[in-house]
């Protein structure tokens, strides 16, 4: 089972995940390596790495933020199946 303090079955439990015994010991011991490999990762000395978006003489372009005409209610509702004063009907699904 893993050192870290990470309950598998609990976690199974919560995603609605049925594990073998074994599994959840294969699966344990999988999380373990793999944060133990995450925790190797932070000893890398990042200092003099620049970020990506932080590069000198960089910036975004965006677009201007207009509205653009939409479709009128006629053609919104021009292939709906089923529709009433206007509206879409749809069929009901709460009580």
């Amino acid at each position: 089972m893993p050192t870290l303090g990470i309950d598998v079955a609990y976690v199974a439990d919560l995603a609605r995940l049925r594990l073998s015994p074994e599994e959840i010991e294969t699966f344990g011991n999988q999380l373990e390596q793999v944060l133990a490999y995450v925790k190797k990762l932070e000893e890398v000395d990042i200092r003099e790495i620049v970020l990506i978006g932080e590069e000198k003489g960089f910036q975004n372009r965006l677009r201007s933020d207009c509205p653009l005409p939409g479709l009128s209610q006629k053609e919104a509702l021009q292939n709906a199946p089923q529709q009433a004063s206007g509206l879409f009907l749809v069929p009901r699904i709460l009580e």
